[in-house]
């Protein structure tokens, strides 16, 4: 996401470096290139013309301090101003409500409600540890109630059936009923979409809210419809009182123009960003890490709790405890180095958060990319324990055997075994418990060849 945004911008901003004052003249260009970027990257016409205005107005005669470039201070401004755009802080889910809080999906057909709904559930029940129950009132697609109750079996919470004879409204009080019966203390309540908005669907949507009073009206959203998905907002927006969006899909997003519009049109926050196809995917919106991530400074926060979401810590500590009795690092570790960073969304969604990799990110693409670590784990798993735990037996014969296997050439796995024999190098210098802790807590641990320093394999 912002990837092209993300590009221009922090090359337009290196423009303004080296100027010992921000005038009106020195920054017209950058302004009026940072106004291209914007409108490129499908930003409503208004939140441009405000979000310039306003940086305009804070740099302009702003003197430099002594330990600031300019480039640094203009940077700051550019920043605050699109948090301020953004939201400047996570809007929480308001769930005190007495049991079962009602949190209502809305939005268009084919916006990722029901998978939202799914992802939402297991976020509510992993991270915030609540019971949690879901229901579809899309009487209308047969097919969606399948899929909440087939997602919900998958992020272990209870599905409330329901089916396409009943009416909307009375499925969400018999859910609400049941749900209160069996203590839950979330109950997500999927309703219907359309292909396009039309007074029939208000119509319903407005008298089920009404119903049923819930605490969170979440409008469900896909990023890539750009500014659209703003007025789509403000079109429900003006029907039901929202209390935040989904943004769906922002992974296939490079533009961003739907997160940069979105509070300013509708003025409703983003509470949540759906980041990929799995129940996992989905991450509060943080306006300050996100605008740091589009001037490339980072997002080392966001990844850093994800790392304690999903890093296998039992794994995780087996592996340091090995390494500190001198045991070595061998390629069955390797491949757990693998699956760990698979499950943090593959190398470009770590390096996407990285400071410093944001306008980097074309240039590397096509050398880090998760096909690359499906191809090693295919040659480790090619091989026989023995190979995997003493990879120094593997001779000519044992790579024609181990690469064929694989499907893949001997190439392939001369490189593999280089990048091993580098994260082994790495990985003793870490063997003493303090250089563990630090290699673990910098993440160092999960990049194959200590990237970027190490290098990649090409495959």
């Amino acid at each position: 996401m912002f990837d092209n945004l993300s590009n221009r911008l922090t090359s337009s901003l290196d423009r303004i470096r080296g100027r010992a004052k921000l005038t009106e003249d020195n920054i017209k260009e950058v302004l009026r290139e940072v106004r291209m970027a914007l409108l490129e990257a499908d930003v409503a016409l208004p939140v441009v013309k405000a979000f310039i205005d306003s940086v305009k107005e804070r740099a302009v005669g702003t003197e430099v301090s002594k330990s600031l470039s300019p480039g640094q201070v203009f940077l700051k401004i550019v920043k605050q101003e699109l948090e301020k755009v953004m939201g400047e802080a996570n809007d929480e889910l308001d769930l005190k409500a007495k049991p079962p809080a009602v949190i209502l999906l809305a939005g268009l057909q084919g916006a990722g409600k029901t998978t939202s709904a799914a992802k939402l559930a297991r976020y509510l029940k992993e991270r915030h540890k609540k019971s949690v129950a879901v229901v579809s009132a899309d009487v209308y697609r047969p097919a969606a109630i399948k899929q909440l109750q087939t997602l919900a079996g998958e992020v272990g919470v209870d599905f409330i059936e329901s089916d396409t004879s009943q009416k909307p409204i009375d499925i969400a009080n018999n859910a609400i009923d049941i749900a209160r019966k069996t203590h839950k203390d979330v109950l997500i309540l999927d309703t219907a979409g359309r292909l396009a908005i039309d007074e029939d669907m208000m119509a319903e949507i407005k008298a089920l809210h009404a119903a049923v009073d819930p605490v969170e009206t979440l409008f469900v959203v896909d990023a890539m419809t750009g500014q659209d998905a703003a007025n789509t907002a403000k079109a429900f927006g003006d029907v039901l009182p929202l209390t935040g969006v989904v943004l769906t899909k922002t992974d296939g997003d490079a533009r961003g123009g739907a997160a940069l519009s979105v509070r300013h049109i509708t003025g409703k926050p983003i509470k949540f960003l759906g980041v990929g196809e799995k129940t996992d995917a989905l991450e509060p919106f943080h306006p300050d890490r996100l605008a740091s991530r589009i001037l490339g400074m980072g997002d080392m926060l966001s990844l850093i709790e994800e790392a304690e979401q999903k890093i296998d810590k039992v794994k995780a500590e087996k592996l340091a405890g090995k390494l500190q009795k001198g045991k070595g690092f061998d390629l069955e570790d390797f491949k757990e180095q693998l699956q760990q960073m698979k499950n943090m969304g593959g190398m470009g969604a770590m390096l996407d958060k990285l400071p410093g990799m944001g306008g980097q990110m074309a240039n590397i693409q096509d050398k880090v990319n998760d096909k690359m670590f499906v191809q090693m784990e295919a040659l480790i798993n090619s091989m026989t324990a023995k190979e995997r735990r003493n990879p120094d037996v593997i001779n000519g014969s044992r790579k024609k055997r181990i690469s064929a296997g694989a499907g893949l050439q001997i190439q392939d796995l001369n490189r593999l075994l280089k990048q091993h024999k580098q994260m082994q190098k790495m990985m003793k210098k870490f063997s003493s418990k303090s250089g563990m802790k630090k290699m673990m807590r910098g993440m160092g641990g999960m990049m194959p060849g200590g990237f970027p320093g190490g290098g990649m394999p090409k495959m």
